[in-house]
């Protein structure tokens, strides 16, 4: 039987075509109404089609201007950084994009010469560390929390949420009408997160966090692992292998971005890029702002008066709350990315 044309159809399921305004419809694969974007649930032709029709979506949008201010506030707002003297950083050998596929070590020594671990003592960091070992790095594996580890991350959005770097966030969110209460924030921000979905078969066995900040394996290769406090700890244990770099940022202070080769015991990764020196509220921030503001697009920051993108996705396969879709993925994007 021959498929009858999308333009003949009253409405492509995955499209908005004749579905602007609808009301949402948690059996749909995507989403036309006003706070879609809100959610990262648009269909993919959702600005083309509905963006004119006077969504309040359109009024509370978040422009690229706003982003890179609120960046910056945020930036100068991490006081619990890495100072320069805290780090002593040994990149050594940097390649070219053409040779990442190598598996090549060309870089003797550590990746990390000396951190002051003082910094681990500090709150946020203390409860950010306590996460990193909830989780089973291969997908497939179902997560099961414990009532201690739930308690880990409710201790973690706590800290996080005391510090300048969150309500310099949430202060710019609710601005923009994405929030009307902290708690409803906090709350979010535990979902996005936290929420647990399948990777790999039925199992719940992955989420934002433990993807983007822990690490994975998935059909024999690293996938995600975009944390320098994760990597400066499997380093020291002798469980990762700094093999070079691609891309080393502009800034002469905490915290750089670097994008590097390593093997993580017995499994390479390709490119993964991650900030040195900053504190966890500062990457979970930055990471929360850009899937809020652009989910499944690249977002352009600023700090410290230099260009900085992030690219965040968001899983498709399932939902929180009203349609909300958790976190597959946040990283920057580095210049040969």
């Amino acid at each position: 039987m021959l498929e009858a044309p999308a333009s003949n159809l009253y409405s492509a399921p995955s499209s908005c075509r004749d579905r602007c305004h609808e009301a949402f419809d948690r059996h749909q694969p995507c989403h036309c109404n006003a706070r879609c974007p809100e959610f990262g649930n648009c269909c993919k032709d959702f600005e083309i089609l509905c963006g004119h029709e006077g969504f309040s979506y359109s009024r509370d949008a978040i422009t690229k201007e706003e982003l890179q201010s609120v960046s910056e506030k945020i930036y100068r707002a991490d006081i619990n950084k890495a100072k320069k003297e805290d780090i002593i950083l040994n990149s050594q050998n940097r390649i070219s994009p053409s040779e990442t596929r190598d598996h090549v070590d060309r870089c003797p020594e550590p990746l990390f010469t000396y951190v002051n671990e003082k910094l681990f003592s500090k709150p946020t960091y203390a409860a950010f560390i306590s996460l990193l070992n909830n989780y089973q790095r291969a997908t497939g594996r179902g997560e099961h929390f414990s009532a201690q580890q739930l308690a880990e991350q409710d201790a973690f959005l706590r800290e996080v949420m005391k510090t300048a770097v969150l309500k310099e966030l949430y202060g710019f969110l609710r601005h923009q009408n994405r929030y009307s209460s902290e708690q409803e924030f906090v709350n979010d921000l535990k979902n996005m997160w936290f929420g647990l979905y399948s990777r790999g078969n039925e199992e719940e066995d992955s989420s934002g966090f433990e993807h983007v900040f822990s690490g994975e394996i998935k059909k024999g290769k690293v996938t995600g692992f975009h944390n320098w406090i994760r990597f400066y700890m499997q380093e020291k244990e002798g469980l990762v292998d700094y093999y070079s770099h691609v891309y080393d940022g502009p800034w002469d202070s905490y915290p750089d971005v670097l994008a590097m080769q390593f093997n993580w015991d017995g499994y390479y990764k390709e490119v993964g890029s991650a900030f040195i020196g900053s504190s966890p509220e500062f990457e979970f921030a930055l990471y929360s702002l850009c899937f809020i503001a652009r989910p499944g697009k690249v977002c352009q920051l600023s700090l410290g008066g230099y260009p900085l993108a992030i690219q965040t996705y968001p899983w498709d396969k399932s939902t929180y709350g009203n349609g909300k879709k958790y976190i597959a993925t946040a990283y920057v994007v580095s210049s040969t990315q």
